[in-house]
């Protein structure tokens, strides 16, 4: 079983990288940067995956390394949704 990420996520990064067009699927592998993702493309990205995800991602944790590609950007999106008010998706 794969990774499965909602499709406000899918939207996200696809309206941030215009060339991932030609992707018919996005995959948990894809390289972001190599279809373009840029700092300034980053930045637009993290306050769209806030508001839709109703978060704020810790300073911590926005690296480079986090939007390498899906796979890993949807895990720090999961690890910092809020699922319920004042409850953080994952916490009990």
């Amino acid at each position: 079983m794969g990774i499965v990420w909602d499709e406000r996520f899918e939207q996200a990064v696809r309206t941030k990288l215009p060339m991932l067009a030609s992707e018919p699927r996005l995959r948990p592998d894809l390289s972001l940067r190599d279809f373009g993702l840029d700092s300034m493309k980053i930045m637009d990205l993290i306050v769209g995956l806030e508001s839709a995800y109703g978060t704020e991602f810790p300073d911590e944790a926005l690296t480079f390394e986090a939007f390498a590609t899906p796979g890993r950007l949807w895990e720090l999106v999961r690890e910092h949704m809020v699922d319920a008010p004042g409850r953080r998706a994952g916490t009990k």
